[in-house]
């Protein structure tokens, strides 16, 4: 399996298939609207903005199984990113990304890249890079700010 080999719901409602993202670098992560990371969305959109047209992509992907920090149903999860930190890249709906309910894209992107904690994703804001091939090339913790990975994702774009 590869990542273009995965489907994911916007929230639109829209199924995408992730090959939509061929030849694009590829930028993956749980996100939260209550939690102390929560203002990482500024930053994984400044990269987005600065990023897009060399071909950058950014996929949040809401969860609700930290700390229940984000309860809210897709649109007011949708509404909140872009009102308050100006979201423009892509939101899918809320998922699971640990246990038996994960999506498959999750269970995929962890079997590739196991972190500190074995392949569970600790935290909301756990972030994977991923090269224009679909190749996982790297997975970062919740606490490293997106704008630490702007050298990552020059050297792939």
């Amino acid at each position: 399996m590869k990542f273009y080999d995965f489907t994911a719901k916007k929230m639109s409602g829209d199924e995408v298939k992730m090959e939509k993202y061929k030849g694009k670098v590829v930028l993956v992560v749980n996100t939260a609207s209550k939690c102390g990371l929560t203002p990482q969305f500024k930053e994984l959109e400044e990269l987005y903005e600065k990023y897009k047209e060399k071909g950058l992509v950014i996929l949040g992907f809401p969860c609700n199984q930290f700390a229940k920090q984000d309860p809210a149903g897709n649109d007011e999860i949708h509404s909140f990113c872009q009102m308050n930190y100006g979201v423009t890249f892509d939101m899918f709906e809320k998922i699971d990304v640990n246990g038996e309910q994960a999506h498959p894209l999750y269970q995929f992107l962890r079997r590739e890249k196991k972190g500190a904690l074995g392949n569970n994703i600790k935290w909301n804001f756990t972030k994977f890079l991923i090269d224009k091939e679909g190749n996982v090339v790297q997975r970062f913790a919740p606490v490293v700010n997106p704008i630490k990975l702007e050298d990552k994702i020059t050297d792939l774009l």
